[in-house]
């Protein structure tokens, strides 16, 4: 039995879910559309290039949310999940996890998107457990603020090293699967690293490595 880690945007779902979920706020007239999908645009091609700093994602697009209790955002995530999600999940995904299930290894997305987005769709999936974004909290609403370290690059193997040692498990023989050149740190760490849909950098590194390279759809 081996730790079965995923990465979520373009990893197990056709398309980065926080993008999606802009696209989603300006359905529901939570933002202005226009702009507001421009800039996500724009920021959204700084992480494609590893140039992003999350912390200036995250406060654009918690910006929304700020005053809004999480039993607000949660039933407006629920449909987000079923109407724009469902439709973008590799059944190639569903097929690996399935295939790590009856193996009896232990399911975890580990994801820089928001936790109010991860964990639903991580549930949808058949996953439990995920390490993501965590959104903090202020008089029982959003607040706009991240809590803790930020699950992207470098911060993903802290919070994981961090969770590991919480949970008693180890790495030993652990798969890990991204797309993205950010998911670098983690997957050198792993035994098992797997390259899916890769970025040409991600293609690059795991072609000179040896690491297996996988086509979803």
């Amino acid at each position: 039995m081996a730790l079965a880690i995923f990465d979520l945007d373009e990893t197990l779902i056709d398309g980065d879910c926080a993008s999606l979920w802009s696209a989603y706020m300006a359905k529901l007239g939570w933002v202005d559309g226009e702009s507001f999908l421009k800039r996500d645009t724009e920021l959204m091609a700084l992480y494609s290039q590893g140039l992003l700093a999350m912390e200036d994602y995250m406060a654009f697009s918690l910006s929304p949310l700020v005053g809004r209790t999480a039993e607000e955002v949660a039933h407006v995530v629920e449909p987000y999940v079923e109407e724009v999600i469902e439709p973008l999940i590799y059944s190639d995904a569903c097929k690996t996890l399935a295939q790590h299930r009856a193996a009896g290894d232990r399911l975890l997305v580990i994801s820089a998107s928001g936790v109010h987005l991860v964990a639903p769709i991580a549930e949808r999936l058949g996953v439990n457990e995920v390490l993501a974004i965590e959104l903090d909290e202020e008089y029982g609403c959003y607040n706009g603020k991240t809590r803790g370290i930020l699950t992207y690059r470098e911060g993903k193997v802290k919070r994981l090293q961090a969770w590991l040692t919480e949970q008693g498990e180890s790495l030993d023989g652990a798969y890990f699967y991204s797309d993205s050149r950010n998911d670098l740190p983690l997957l050198t760490l792993v035994t098992q690293p797997r390259a899916v849909n890769p970025d040409p950098v991600l293609k690059a590194h795991a072609e000179h490595a040896g690491w297996p390279i996988l086509h979803w759809r």
